[in-house]
């Protein structure tokens, strides 16, 4: 187990918003559902490009769901297996990134065009944070295969190869032949994501109407 006494300040503040990353996100929450200004006009083009943005969040994250299970609900530094197929076989934080794609996309949706940088950076930074702090707990307690996997899949951008984006089939190692989850136990799983969104876009629509 990692200790902190040992751990870089960086690595430190990645610990932290690991077990805090499901309440960071409130203040851009109340944001988006109580200010005003600097409101877009409505327009049901900007409105969809809010939903498709979360919803090609949600996919994303249902997918990789489908492969990692409830482990990824996990407060705690509790490892599953290494999980390298699927999703997770182009690159190592399809979860984030769903995340990212979700709040950018309710910024959009409630017409706060100027926000919705502002998020994806904030995002990337607590993600990369968070990120860092793992991937030191994962090459101290897989070691060698997780030092492999990373040198075969991106942290945050699919590789390029030949003009192509590799397939998840030529990322995935023996280690990774785990069996999928079905479609009940991925919803079951992401229910609360699912429920979260769902209030969301109630809320986005309550404040639009008044």
């Amino acid at each position: 187990m990692i200790s902190d006494q040992r751990s870089p300040d960086s690595i430190k503040i990645g610990g932290w918003l690991f077990r805090h990353r499901t309440s960071i996100p409130v203040p851009f929450a109340l944001v988006l559902l109580f200010l005003r200004l600097g409101e877009s006009p409505f327009s049901w083009v900007l409105v969809g490009a809010g939903v498709v943005l979360t919803g090609t969040g949600e996919a994303l994250r249902l997918c990789a769901v489908q492969y990692i299970g409830a482990v990824s609900r996990t407060r705690t530094d509790r490892l599953g297996p290494l999980i390298a197929s699927g999703p997770f076989g182009l690159v190592r934080n399809p979860l984030y990134i769903g995340n990212i794609l979700i709040w950018v996309g309710f910024a959009v949706t409630a017409r706060l065009l100027w926000l919705a940088p502002i998020v994806l950076i904030l995002l990337a930074l607590e993600y990369h944070a968070i990120v860092k702090w793992e991937e030191q707990l994962l090459l101290e307690r897989r070691g060698a295969e997780y030092e492999e996997y990373c040198a075969r899949v991106p942290r945050w951008i699919p590789a390029v190869r030949t003009g192509r984006v590799l397939s998840a089939r030529s990322a995935v190692t023996a280690s990774s032949a785990q069996s999928v989850f079905s479609v009940r136990e991925t919803f079951f799983s992401e229910r609360g994501t699912l429920i979260a969104i769902a209030a969301g876009y109630v809320l986005l629509w309550l404040k639009a109407r008044f």
